[in-house]
């Protein structure tokens, strides 16, 4: 008869190997998935690309050469993008239109639904964006929030939670005041 420990070790065992098999998987959704992004984000940037071209109908500026892009946001981007990121980083007249789908939604909730002051988790953003409240559709949207976060569309607290960026005359006005009277000299 087998030891009761014996068994425990066993079953120790499997859930390590199912683990870790689950971890490869979940390195390779991964790496699909920014692949995917990456694909987005070139179609995006076609779409927008074409549709300005139309709208503009050439008027005013004449097409640029070959293999040069005209908006600003392509050339304000990170010096050393994540692989599959598909975030600029915010500037003046970025608008939330250069950002994915996904992106785009978490940025427009965020900013519709952080009125009381705390802003939102990443569960919440899930609900809002009608995702299954599971850990990895939480998961997956508290990752994209911490990459809006970092490129400056959006701002989070330590506690995990989500609210809109500062405007940047008030956040250059309140970091230029020093604290306390007369700065003490």
């Amino acid at each position: 008869m087998p030891s009761v420990m014996g068994l425990l070790e066993e079953r120790e065992a499997a859930a390590r190997v199912r683990a870790e098999e689950l971890r490869v998987e979940m390195e390779r959704i991964a790496a699909e998935l920014a692949d995917a992004e990456a694909v987005l984000e070139r179609r995006v940037i076609a779409r927008t690309e074409l549709a300005e071209a139309l709208a503009g109908g050439g008027e005013e500026t004449p097409a640029p050469p070959a293999g040069v892009r005209e908006a600003p946001a392509a050339r304000e981007k990170a010096p050393a993008p994540v692989a599959g990121s598909v975030v600029p980083r915010w500037h003046e007249a970025a608008a939330v239109d250069a950002l994915a789908v996904d992106y785009r939604r978490i940025v427009e909730l965020v900013e519709s639904g952080a009125g009381d002051g705390e802003g939102l988790s990443a569960k919440q953003l899930a609900a809002g964006l009608r995702l299954e409240l599971v850990p990895a559709k939480i998961e997956g949207v508290r990752s994209k929030a911490r990459r809006l976060a970092e490129r400056g569309w959006l701002a989070a607290s330590p506690t995990g939670r989500f609210t809109p960026r500062e405007p940047t005359s008030t956040a250059h006005a309140s970091s230029a005041m020093p604290s306390g009277r007369g700065g003490g000299s």
